[in-house]
């Protein structure tokens, strides 16, 4: 029967938030109690971290263990509270050390294995701005987590690891078979657009557009016939921005964190993104959000860089419109009833458009089958506020 409180990080948007994670061990019949306003994901962590435990050499207590999430109004999702959950539990039986003001991130496998779990960054960070001095999180997250200084990163690939490094006794540890190492490609190399301005061949005027737009980071319209290289020069336009400093930086590498989930960061990124949603995209696609604590959208993922509506008029004119507010805050607030999120959002919009909706009106316009009329309202999507932010 004992007592015992760990720590570790609930995330809503990007900012962190510290918690407890208490674990008590009292008389009464077996079972696992979670408390604490869990989602689906967490609630399921009972089973995880039993058969985890057990598979490490060190089963959970058979009495009555009760885990509180706290502080309890704060909604906590995923699968990040594992390691927390898990280390807890132990503490609670004296089976482990103490931990201190160690924050504990990771996801367990039913095997013991630690796995890496998605906003490594900006869980790190919030753990070094709340004062914590250590952190422990999978192997696959070190690098990552290592981007964050004045906090030491400790990194395991297995529970049993962990439970070394805690006071365990080693001799009926239990180690899962080592896994077999996978290339993984690294997203900051995603964003090294392999394009580069030297493949355009002629369009001068496109040209010097573009150079304009991005020594001034101005927005910019582009109109023209199907195959008048539109998007060829759009997808250019972030190698001639600036790299990024080291604010910028930590700020894009920290929504990247936060959307890959199956990757690990390894440095900061440096090459302003690049974000081009289909037009069927709706707005959560494009503004962000989901059930639950809403999720950044195309707009923040394209935070610091580029965000390409290509065929801009054949989005909805709700989701163009929607763009006006982050475009002259640089920040989009995304409100449910869950949770609310501040998400990042300060961009260059490149907007691609056809002449009409045939796309044959240039010249003379002999080739085109468009009335008038479609001709309006084709480009009435594009709302004059839009067009003049």
């Amino acid at each position: 029967m004992g007592f015992a409180r760990t720590y570790s990080v609930a995330l809503v948007g990007l900012h962190g938030h510290i918690v407890d994670v208490e674990a008590d061990v009292s008389q009464g019949l077996p079972g696992f109690v979670l408390l604490g306003l869990p989602d689906t994901a967490l609630n399921e962590s009972k089973e995880r971290v039993r058969s985890a435990a057990k598979n490490s050499g060190i089963s959970l207590t058979q009495h009555r263990l009760t885990i509180n999430l706290t502080p309890a109004t704060l909604p906590k999702r995923g699968s990040g509270f594992d390691l927390a959950m898990v280390i807890a539990a132990l503490q609670a039986e004296r089976n482990l050390n103490p931990s201190g003001d160690c924050v504990f991130l990771g996801e367990l496998g039913l095997d013991g294995s630690l796995r890496s779990v998605p906003g490594i960054l900006p869980a790190v960070k919030a753990a070094a701005d709340a004062g914590h001095s250590r952190v422990v999180v999978p192997h696959a997250n070190v690098a990552e987590a290592s981007l964050i200084p004045g906090i030491q990163v400790a990194g395991f690939r297995c529970l049993a690891e962990v439970f070394s490094a805690f006071g365990a006794s080693t001799e009926n540890l239990k180690y899962p078979p080592a896994p077999v190492e996978s290339v993984t490609p690294n997203p900051s190399a995603h964003t090294a657009v392999l394009a580069d301005m030297s493949d355009v061949a002629g369009q001068q005027q496109g040209r010097f557009a573009l150079e304009i737009a991005a020594a001034g980071g101005h927005h910019i319209l582009l109109q023209g016939p199907p195959g008048s290289g539109k998007t060829m020069l759009a997808e250019r336009l972030p190698t001639i921005l600036p790299l990024l400093d080291d604010e910028a930086a930590m700020e894009v590498t920290a929504i990247q964190s936060l959307c890959s989930s199956d990757a690990s960061l390894s440095e900061l990124v440096r090459i302003p993104p690049f974000e081009a949603p289909h037009h069927s995209a709706s707005a959560p696609a494009i503004l962000g959000g989901g059930s639950g604590i809403p999720r950044p959208g195309c707009v923040s993922k394209a935070h610091r860089g580029v965000l390409f509506l290509d065929e801009a008029p054949e989005f909805k004119r709700t989701v163009l419109d929607s763009l006006r507010q982050p475009l002259e805050s640089g920040e989009i607030v995304l409100d449910r009833a869950a949770a609310s999120a501040i998400y990042p959002a300060r961009f260059q919009l490149v907007l691609a458009a056809n002449p009409c909706p045939c796309g044959m009106n240039v010249g003379t316009g002999a080739d085109c089958t468009c009335t008038p009329r479609e001709r309006r309202s084709y480009f009435s999507r594009l709302s004059g506020p839009l067009l003049t932010v």
